[in-house]
């Protein structure tokens, strides 16, 4: 009796993405490139140094006009956006620099070199190349030959254990070593000391001379200060004068004016009176007579 066949296990969802989803952020190697190519212009022109946020830009837009056929398509790609991509480019960068390092180091082979397969390594590599360690070159071993247990190892004379010091020498020399140095450490504390107190002087004489032009200055500033003032309180006064006078002499030839129109006016009453007064004695007379 043949054993049952086991039954099929079920199919297990697929977890990869499908080649038609895509990320919005997904870059292709030609933009990539494009990236690099317009990134690294300006790296080179900045002296190797970080490019600011119109550098940014200027990138964006060299990328976006090769491969973003409008502002709203999916290729189109800001500003951080291609510093982010750099920054990714980078730190891959650093991993195949090292793998390249390590393959470097360890083969001896001079032939032998290594080939990375990311379709980047050699454009940062000319870029980044000079920023990073290079490897260092391994010094090739001595080979020693083996050594011979049979030969006689040469051993020299032993030689006798030199006797300590007695504890009265070795106290005394420390005595004297640690007088010289307290000696040494007092000139040095004097002789800085003394320094210092050169230098505070200097320091004090020099506050001192600038205190005194600054004092001169703004006693020139305050002087001139005054005097202005002084002339412009002369000019006020003066003006003044000038116009009350001018007041005073067009009141004064008001005044003779007027009187000028009444003078005029009795005079013209006066004779206005006069003919009255005469035409009135010839009515009367007249009268008289008749």
């Amino acid at each position: 009796m043949e054993p049952p066949s086991p039954s099929p296990s079920p199919p297990r969802p697929s977890t990869q993405t499908p080649a038609a989803v895509l990320r919005e952020d997904c870059w292709s190697e030609d933009a990539t490139h494009t990236l690099i190519e317009a990134w690294g212009d300006r790296y080179l022109d900045l002296n190797r140094g970080n490019l600011r946020q119109r550098h940014w830009q200027e990138v964006a837009a060299a990328v976006n006009a090769r491969h973003a056929t409008s502002a709203s398509s999916k290729s189109f790609r800001s500003d951080i956006q291609c510093k982010n991509r750099i920054d990714t480019l980078k730190k891959k960068y650093k991993i195949e620099k090292a793998k390249a390092t390590d393959f470097n180091s360890t083969t001896t082979a001079a032939s032998a070199a290594y080939v990375s397969a990311w379709p980047f390594f050699a454009s940062l590599d000319s870029l980044l190349g000079s920023s990073f360690p290079k490897p260092s070159t391994a010094v090739p071993r001595r080979s020693t030959p083996p050594w011979n247990l049979s030969t006689p190892i040469p051993v020299g004379p032993r030689t006798h254990k030199r006797p300590a010091p007695s504890p009265a020498i070795d106290s005394f020399f420390r005595r004297n070593f640690t007088a010289a140095a307290a000696e040494e450490d007092g000139d040095g504390s004097d002789s800085s000391s003394k320094e210092e107190k050169e230098l505070e002087k200097i320091g004090y004489r020099e506050l001192a001379q600038a205190i005194e032009r600054f004092g001169e200055i703004y006693e020139r500033v305050e002087g001139a200060k005054q005097k202005q003032m002084m002339e412009l309180e002369k000019q006020r006064m003066q003006f003044t004068k000038d116009l009350e006078c001018h007041r005073m002499q067009l009141l004064l030839e008001t005044q003779v004016q007027l009187q000028k129109i009444k003078r005029a006016r009795r005079q013209c009453q006066s004779q206005i009176f006069g003919v009255e007064s005469r035409s009135c004695c010839h009515i009367h007379t007249g009268l008289f007579r008749q």
